[in-house]
C-alpha cells in the first residue's frame, strides 16, 4: 500500500509541475494564457501583475478547476482582491492545489504602479508552502515581476518573470518553475483582441501562445486560443451583467484529455 501511495503522489507532483504553469482566471485559460500583454482583471495578480494597475474598480475574483485532466485530486482554487490608487494598486490573493495527501498553497501579496497611463509595472512576494501526508511540509517565498506597455491605442507589450530569486523547498532546486513570458495584445476592432505570447520554462522548450477574446453582444464574450508546448487548444464564454462577470472554459490536452475551468470577477465600484 506504500508503495502505491508513493506512485500515487508520483503522478500528482509530476502533474503539478504542469499544472502550475497554467495560471488561473477563466478568461485566461478561455484564450490558452495568451494574456501576458493584456491582463485587464484581477487575475494579473498571477498572470502579469503590471496590469493590476490598469483596474479602475475595486475588484474581486474567485476561480475553481475541480477535475483537471479528470482527477479530483488535482482540484485547485485560487481567490484575488485589488484596490486601486492614484499611482496604482495593491493586491492579495491565495492559492490551494491538491488534496489531502499532497497539497500545495499560496500567499500572495501584490503592488503595481502606473506612469502616464501608458507603462505599467508590477511585483508580487508569494509565500508558498507544501505538505505531503506522512513527509512533512515545508515552504518559502519567491518573487515574480511584470511589465506592461502601451505601444499605441491598440496595441499592448507584455512582460513577466515568474519566481525571480530562483526559490524552491528545502535544498532541492527547481521545485517552484521559474517562467519568462513576453508577447503582444491587439484590438484588431473594438470589440476583438487577438493575443500572442512566448512562454520559456527554463527547464523546457519554449511554448508559444495564441488566443483571440471576442465580445460578441454587451452581455457574451467569446473565447478560443491554442499553445504548443504540449499541443493544447482552449475555449470559453464570458457572461457580463451589471458589476458581475462569469466565465467558463476548457482546454484539452493531447495526452491527459479535457479540463473544465470556471470563474467570476465582480467589480466593486471605486474607492
Amino acid at each position: 500500500m506504500k508503495n502505491i501511495i508513493l506512485v500515487f503522489l508520483s503522478i500528482l507532483i509530476f502533474a503539478s509541475k504542469y499544472y502550475t504553469q497554467i495560471l488561473p482566471g477563466a478568461k485566461e485559460t478561455g484564450i490558452s494564457n495568451s494574456d501576458v500583454a493584456l491582463s485587464n482583471d484581477v487575475f494579473a495578480l498571477y498572470n502579469n501583475p503590471a496590469g493590476l494597475a490598469q483596474l479602475k474598480q475595486r475588484s474581486v475574483g474567485i476561480y475553481y478547476s475541480p477535475s483537471p485532466f479528470g482527477l479530483k485530486e488535482l482540484a485547485n482554487g485560487y481567490f484575488a482582491y485589488t484596490e486601486p490608487f492614484k499611482f496604482g494598486a495593491i493586491s492579495v490573493g491565495g492559492m490551494t492545489y491538491g488534496f489531502k495527501l499532497f497539497r500545495e498553497s499560496r500567499f500572495v501579496l501584490g503592488f503595481s504602479y502606473k506612469y502616464l497611463n501608458k507603462f505599467y509595472f508590477g511585483l508580487t512576494l508569494n509565500y508558498q508552502t507544501v505538505s505531503i501526508l506522512n513527509y512533512g511540509n515545508s515552504n518559502t517565498f519567491f518573487f515574480s515581476l511584470g511589465a506592461l506597455a502601451y505601444l499605441s491605442k491598440k496595441v499592448r507589450w507584455g512582460f513577466s518573470f515568474q519566481n525571480l530569486n530562483r526559490a524552491s523547498y528545502k535544498n532541492t532546486e527547481n521545485q517552484i518553475p521559474v517562467i519568462i513570458r513576453t508577447g503582444f495584445s491587439y484590438d484588431f476592432i473594438n470589440n476583438l483582441s487577438i493575443n500572442l505570447a512566448i512562454e520559456k520554462d527554463i527547464k523546457y522548450n519554449p511554448n508559444f501562445h495564441f488566443g483571440i477574446d471576442y465580445k460578441l453582444i454587451k452581455y457574451i464574450s467569446l473565447r478560443t486560443g491554442f499553445s504548443n508546448e504540449p499541443s493544447r487548444y482552449s475555449a470559453g464564454i464570458g457572461i457580463h451583467y451589471s458589476s458581475f462577470n462569469l466565465g467558463y472554459s476548457i482546454f484539452t490536452h493531447q495526452d491527459l484529455g479535457l479540463t473544465h475551468q470556471f470563474g467570476v470577477t465582480v467589480d466593486l465600484g471605486k474607492r
